[in-house]
């Protein structure tokens, strides 16, 4: 049965007993809304926990630190108990359940055989629009806590309530907008608090999905995430007994999905340049969930920083139109905005803030879009300064085609992209 707690008492559902081992807001482009073209989707101050123990362990073991790659490949690594057992008496604790690939991952995780409890709020998906019964059905096979990881109270209270030590945490926790504050609220400190509550209560590894884009910071986000990257860095240096993978994909694909409609309705595809200012090797939910999922056993990727992307070449944008207008069978047809404009909307954006401070996520909006725009999901190769397409590694079998041939006869429905609308 599925074990659901709320952030005030627990409440057993039905499934599956615990057991007792251990891209953002929009960015519109009006240029091009009056030209008809309309850009498809693209896409925390924090209580201290109840207890004078916690808060001590929260104090010492994880103040912010600026540690480097280095330091905790130069530790050694002692091979947790956990990977000993049985995935049935192996609790793993995913937040971020109810997110895109969250919920891949969770599914991956009980088709493996795991004892998964899925971290998720009682109104949860884009906008609260889903209820718990509604998260409750999606996660059969699961147990669901209904809790919150933005409040260290509340959540290390429900883990508690639980009732059963934590072997691993996989955190799928993201910014729904990439806005200033919210990208601090949840890529760092919502984060940094399921690291904190899963370490109080046993957990031994710890599975983070960043993004391959903190190779290159500009943006709140990135920056955010990297700052939770080295944490996890030294925490793993400072103690042999906890390990970490932290996973950067690349695209997924339903952020490339997104002009496929306008395309079928005879409209142009959208790109910016010449359409090869950028690349990436997109990989699918499930193939990502499932990389995520080897996380949890795989030592070899104890203590590993792990871009990853899916099969095939790399393609650009120019690459991507023709394919889906080959697809459709459809003579190409391209609109190709400069990206001296968006530089243009960035510096009036910049401009405005400092008069209009609350104008400071329409601002990293713009730089987000530009970002995207111009920026290749590919590994950066640190010698050369350049991404390199050879060098980014390849996991799983779905392809970009594939999910193509599919949005063209099914559409993008369970594909939303919530607030944000890039491509």
């Amino acid at each position: 049965m599925s074990l659901s707690l709320s952030s005030k008492a627990p409440c057993l559902q039905n499934h599956q007993p615990l057991r007792n081992s251990n891209p953002r807001t929009s960015f519109c482009f009006h240029f091009i809304n009056q030209l008809q073209v309309s850009l498809p989707p693209y896409r925390f101050h924090v209580p201290c926990a109840k207890s004078s123990s916690f808060i001590k362990y929260g104090r010492e073991r994880l103040d912010p630190i600026a540690a480097s790659p280095a330091a905790a490949q130069a530790a050694e690594i002692a091979p947790a108990p956990f990977r000993s057992k049985n995935p049935k008496d192996i609790n793993i604790l995913v937040v971020g359940s109810t997110g895109y690939i969250g919920k891949f991952v969770v599914n991956e995780l009980v088709k493996r055989g795991f004892n998964v409890i899925a971290v998720a709020r009682e109104r949860s998906g884009i906008r609260g629009k889903k209820s718990k019964e509604e998260t409750l059905n999606e996660f059969k096979g699961a147990n669901v806590c209904f809790s919150d990881v933005t409040s260290m109270d509340v959540f290390a209270n429900s883990v508690e309530n639980l009732g059963n030590p934590i072997d691993v945490v996989v955190s799928c926790l993201a910014s729904r907008s990439g806005g200033v504050k919210d990208s601090w609220r949840i890529d760092y400190e919502a984060t940094k608090n399921s690291l904190m509550v899963g370490r109080n209560y046993g957990a031994s590894h710890f599975v983070l999905l960043s993004a391959i884009c903190v190779q290159k910071p500009l943006l709140e986000f990135q920056r955010a995430k990297l700052k939770l990257e080295a944490e996890l860095m030294e925490e793993a240096a400072k103690d042999v007994g906890f390990t970490y993978s932290i996973v950067r994909p690349t695209a997924f694909f339903k952020s490339l999905g997104g002009q496929v409609d306008l395309v079928k309705e005879g409209k142009p595809y959208v790109m910016f340049g010449d359409g090869k200012l950028c690349a990436c090797k997109p990989i699918s939910e499930p193939d990502l969930a499932s990389f995520i999922a080897d996380c949890v056993l795989s030592e070899d990727k104890i203590n590993q920083v792990l871009p990853i992307g899916g099969p095939g070449k790399a393609l650009t944008p120019l690459e991507q139109g023709e394919m889906l207008f080959r697809l459709l069978r459809k003579e190409p047809k391209f609109f190709k905005v400069p990206i001296e404009v968006m530089d243009f909307a960035i510096g009036v954006l910049d401009f405005l803030v400092k008069i209009f401070p609350s104008m400071e996520d329409a601002a990293e909006f713009g730089k987000i879009g530009r970002y995207y725009a111009a920026e290749s999901m590919l590994l950066l190769d640190p010698e050369t300064g350049e991404y390199t397409a050879d060098k980014t590694p390849s996991y799983g079998k779905d392809t970009l085609e594939e999910f193509f041939e599919r949005v063209i006869r099914e559409g993008m429905a369970g594909q939303e992209l919530g607030e944000q609308t890039i491509f």
